[in-house]
Formats: structure tokens, sequence, C-alpha cells
């Protein structure tokens, strides 16, 4: 579990430092079989592209430079469940084990709390758009963290 801790604490980093470069906060790794980190990403909204989500570009890069049996044993950690799109992305790149800080569930029901405008797609866990793909998440004492920089976000009290 302390190597999925520490993945999953720099994911808030990541969330942290989109956040601070003014955009929505998510993060996400991409750690390889041996347990090396391949790549970071944070989300990149902002740039009017509301499709530059850190899971996705993860899942573009792994199509474009694993082998199948690498992104099978690869592992996605991320500040945040992936959304319908990412989740898609991520089966459609035949990647492993996603492990996350918060779930789609309790971000939609932060969102709701703080007054925030509704996302356009449903918050679908990703087992109910990826059923074979293995999952682990949330992890209370981060999804906090995670909830504390949504209200920053939305200047919602609490954050």
């Amino acid at each position: 579990m302390e190597p999925d801790m520490r993945h999953l604490r720099r994911c808030v980093a990541l969330a942290r430092e989109a956040l601070e470069a003014g955009d929505d906060p998510f993060g996400s790794i991409l750690v390889g079989g041996d347990g090396r980190v391949l790549r970071e990403a944070r989300n990149r909204v902002e740039t009017g592209d509301a499709t530059e989500h850190p899971e996705f570009a993860l899942a573009r890069w792994a199509a474009r430079n694993l082998g199948p049996e690498a992104r099978r044993a690869a592992t996605v950690y991320t500040s945040g469940e992936h959304c319908p799109m990412c989740a898609a992305a991520h089966a459609w790149a035949g990647l492993g084990r996603i492990a996350y800080a918060s779930s789609a569930a309790q971000l939609a029901g932060w969102l709701e709390e703080m007054g925030a405008p509704k996302a356009p797609v449903a918050p679908l866990a990703v087992n109910e758009v990826a059923p074979d793909v293995p999952v682990d998440g949330p992890v209370p004492e981060l999804a906090e963290e995670v909830r504390a920089l949504h209200a920053r976000r939305h200047g919602a009290a609490g954050g």
C-alpha cells in the first residue's frame, strides 16, 4: 500500500499544480509494472480543450509508446476517478489497474454542495464504462485533500 500512497500523494500534488495554474485540480501518473513512473500529467482544460484531462493524455501516450503487455501491467494513479471519456480511453488503450484518491460520486456531491456547474457527462464509476478494469479507491485521507482543492477552485467554504 505504501507505493500506492506515495503515487497518489504525487497525483494530489499535480492536482494542486493544476489549480495554481488556473485549472481544475486533477493530476495523474502512469506507473509501469516494474514500479517506475513512466509519465505524469495534470489537467490542462484551461487551454479551451475540455478533453485535456490527464488520464486521457496518459492513455494516448501509453498507446503510442508502450506495447500491449506493458500497458496491461501499468497502473494509472489519479487524484480523481476517471470520467467516462477517460475510462473509455483507458480501456481502449488496454491499460491495467486504476487507483484513485477520490471517486466520481464524491466529486459530483462536492460540486453540488459548492454550487458549481454540473459536468456535461454523467459521474459514472470507471467500472460502469470499463467493467474489466481493476479499480482501487477512494482513499479517505486523500479524498479530503482533493475536496479542499475543488473548494478552492469553486470559491466554496472548506477550501
